[in-house]
């Protein structure tokens, strides 16, 4: 057996299970039982029962809600949202190279970014699949900032897990409207990630770091998308001054059209352990470990729409 094939089944069978399912709690763990069975263990658990108490769970079913909220500012200084555009819903992501036209040519494409007010931002998130795909969110931080008018609606931080990671609040809480045309390809986060769905549901495929070799992380040239909506158009252009992207080359759900091409190109993804998978319902959090490799896609509510709050906490190597 190969040595990497060992080590992927090791860690499975000496920690995270051997099946494709993760550990599911009933409710809210004690701080002391977060910390010595999924924290220090670097393991992904999901909680349901976590987020009853929210207002949010009701009141954001409601547009008018958002809107009334997040325009509370003064006329002269009207709230606004980014909104990332793209045109398939895969936004940091990897894209056919813009100049060079070789079959394999890749590269990494940003959305396109504006900032608009939320009634707008809602209407072309509705309006998805028409040539474009919108999705409001912005990792920076923005429930606290671009959301303020919303944040009491929810918990500015996950207790149980503040006090099982050292009893500091998150770095960042962020928020993400959008639907089903999103979609988030494989990568990393530098933070323990506590995923909170408040409307739809999200399907994420998980890996633990030990299978970093399945991902054939590689450098791809940085690119960005532009948006005229006057001819309703993207441009793709690369990135000035040119930079490089190391970037996961797997795509876990391939169309039956290149399937066969990707199983060939990637193997030891597609050939090796079933990948954990598991779907975040409204009301519930997901424990993603710092250093784990997800991909998300989303399935909306009945108003059409997926919304979620995700908590990064601050990485400790020493409680691993």
């Amino acid at each position: 057996m190969h040595p990497l094939q060992t080590l992927w089944d090791d860690v499975r069978e000496l920690s995270l299970g051997t099946t494709a399912e993760i550990s599911r709690l009933p409710s809210p763990p004690s701080p002391l039982n977060f910390l010595r069975d999924f924290v220090s263990a670097n393991k992904p658990c999901l909680i349901s029962s976590a987020l009853r108490h929210w207002p949010a769970l009701s009141n954001w079913s409601d547009d008018s809600y958002l809107i009334r909220s997040l325009s509370s500012h003064p006329s002269d200084d009207p709230s606004l949202v980014s909104l990332h555009l793209t045109p398939n819903g895969r936004a940091d992501a990897l894209a056919p190279h813009p100049t060079d036209c070789g079959s394999d040519s890749l590269c990494f494409a940003s959305a396109h970014v504006e900032r608009v007010p939320i009634g707008e931002a809602l209407e072309m998130i509705g309006r998805s699949g028409e040539g474009f795909v919108a999705y409001a969110q912005q990792q920076n931080d923005c429930l606290r900032s671009e959301y303020s008018e919303l944040a009491a609606d929810c918990e500015e931080d996950i207790p149980w897990a503040t006090e099982a990671l050292g009893g500091c609040l998150p770095e960042a809480v962020n928020l993400w409207i959008g639907n089903q045309f999103s979609e988030t390809s494989f990568h990393k986060d530098h933070y323990e990630n506590l995923y909170a769905v408040v409307s739809g549901e999200k399907h994420f495929v998980l890996l633990p770091p030990t299978d970093v070799h399945r991902m054939y992380i590689r450098s791809y040239p940085a690119a960005h998308y532009s948006y005229s909506k006057e001819d309703r158009k993207f441009t793709l252009e690369l990135d000035e001054p040119a930079r490089d992207v190391p970037w996961c080359s797997v795509n876990p759900h391939p169309s039956l059209e290149v399937k066969d091409s990707e199983v060939s190109q990637f193997p030891m993804y597609f050939k090796g352990p079933k990948p954990f998978e598991v779907t975040v319902k409204a009301g519930e959090i997901l424990y993603l470990p710092s250093m784990w490799f997800h991909h998300v896609r989303q399935s909306p509510d009945s108003q059409g729409r997926t919304i979620a709050i995700n908590y990064w906490y601050d990485m400790q190597f020493d409680i691993k």
